[in-house]
């Protein structure tokens, strides 16, 4: 597998892009059976668990009003998503979030810099790629189910 796969229309290509290497390699396949191939790769026994799985996952890990929890920066925070946008063909998400506190960023006593909102790129886990000089990502973020009370 090339790429994670986490909707079905991504699934879809790659089953395509699979039915392609296997006619270049002399095996050429139906589209059917690459959705049976593709679904083997994401260990579903056949194209409509996998289907039907792909479907039932939410289209982003965040949606805009989700109370959210996590670090930033290596401080902790809460907050709300303000706005979330499906970037990488679902791989990733750029999201806003507006901070409960202000996050301060700096990790010197000497001086602060605090911030309310920040908008950022996260994977489909709620994890920056983007790291600090010691590696530790920038954001990993995660709905505050806590917070959530029922309706």
């Amino acid at each position: 597998m090339t790429t994670p796969i986490h909707n079905r229309a991504q699934a879809k290509a790659r089953a395509r892009e699979l039915r392609s290497e296997l006619s270049a390699a002399g095996r050429p396949v139906s589209h059917s059976e690459a959705l049976e191939l593709v679904a083997a790769e994401l260990g579903d026994r056949d194209w409509n668990t996998a289907s039907a799985r792909l479907s039932n996952a939410p289209e982003a890990p965040l949606q805009v009003g989700d109370l959210v929890a996590g670090r930033y920066l290596k401080q902790p925070f809460k907050g709300r998503v303000l706005g979330v946008r499906e970037a990488g063909g679902g791989a990733a998400f750029e999201v806003t979030i507006r901070f409960d506190e202000a996050v301060d960023v700096v990790e010197f006593e000497s001086f602060s810099n605090f911030r309310t909102q920040v908008q950022i790129t996260v994977s489909a886990e709620g994890v920056s790629a983007f790291r600090t000089s010691d590696g530790v990502p920038h954001m990993v973020v995660e709905r505050d189910v806590a917070k959530i009370t029922p309706a």
